[in-house]
């Protein structure tokens, strides 16, 4: 049975989910469909350009993305300071972006006098909206409705266009999300879409190359700020040139027309992670089989189940390949 997403969410244990979403039907959200003879590329753009505009409105980071045929992934991290940092006005502003609010939270939006007996009213509304402006299930949710309306309207239908639920998991810890981010930046190269990373259009990795070459970072990613240290800002705390080099010899190890092998450079990034370089590739190829829940250590298990009240460690077998090495 499907589990409430209340009980997968713990920002107390990481900020970081992996999110997955899946088209029903023989729909396709891009790419070639054989069976109609319509290619639907057009459709990755739609889903990168919301994605972006979503990120702009949440307290919500994309730390990685790729738009596949039938699915999306996206690893999302929740900025519950930047949240809680918001005033008022800040969090009406953010919310009216998206949606309409009600009349009272317009008025006092537009600098309108509130009386005395709607004060409550407000503060209430304006509790929901910052709650919800970082919560994962909104923001998949404001991605998938306007996808779906939009494709069903192209295909003259109605239906469901997407799973009636989107797949979400923990990343537990730096581990656990280096290689849910390798994983979800190398799904074109090992569904054969792409021959290198830099080719792979609608990915994060994509814009972080093309970025990288200019000596700068994607605006609208949550950027690499090097070796954790006091008072660093958001961000992934890894050099942005060792993942990089880190996908690009993993592409070519996947690549069945091209040798390659882990440089000295990525073998020290698996050595901070703890990896061993034989279960590398298995991971970042078999990540969406291995792990079925929650990804990190049993310790960060035993934690994250405990703050949710959960009495069984599910998926602990699961967790035991990240450190199978």
């Amino acid at each position: 049975m499907p589990r409430p997403r209340r009980t997968q969410i713990s920002v107390e244990d990481t900020p970081f989910y992996h999110c997955c979403s899946r088209v029903v039907r023989r729909a396709f959200l891009c790419g070639d469909d054989r069976y109609s003879g319509k290619n639907y590329d057009h459709r990755r753009g739609w889903v990168e350009s919301l994605l972006f505009e979503l990120e702009a409105v949440f307290a919500i980071d994309v730390a990685a993305f790729a738009v596949m045929s039938n699915h999306l992934h996206v690893v999302l991290r929740i900025d519950l300071d930047t949240a809680n940092r918001w005033s008022d006005a800040e969090v009406l502003e953010q919310w009216h972006k998206l949606f309409k609010g009600d009349e009272l939270t317009r008025k006092f939006a537009q600098g309108g006098l509130v009386e005395s007996h709607e004060v409550i009213h407000l503060k209430h509304s304006i509790a929901t909206y910052r709650s919800r402006l970082c919560d994962i299930s909104w923001f998949m949710r404001c991605l998938n409705e306007p996808i779906a309306r939009q494709a069903n309207q192209e295909d003259n239908c109605s239906g469901r266009f997407w799973e009636g639920r989107f797949k979400s998991q923990a990343l537990l810890d730096e581990a656990a999300v280096l290689t849910c981010m390798a994983y979800v930046d190398l799904n074109p190269i090992r569904a054969k879409m792409a021959a290198t990373p830099e080719q792979s259009n609608h990915t994060s990795i994509q814009l972080r190359i093309q970025a990288a070459l200019k000596g700068e970072q994607p605006p609208n990613l949550l950027p690499f700020i090097g070796n954790e240290r006091d008072n660093q800002p958001n961000g992934i705390a890894f050099s942005l040139q060792d993942y990089l080099e880190l996908i690009d010899d993993t592409g070519r190890i996947i690549r069945d027309d091209k040798r390659g092998a882990i440089g000295e450079n990525s073998a020290k990034l698996l050595t901070r992670l703890n990896i061993e370089q034989e279960s590398w590739l298995k991971l970042t190829t078999e990540f969406g089989k291995l792990f079925h829940g929650p990804v990190g250590t049993l310790q960060e298990l035993s934690s994250y189940c405990k703050h949710l009240e959960k009495r069984r460690r599910h998926f602990s077998a699961c967790c035991q390949h990240l450190n199978a090495g």
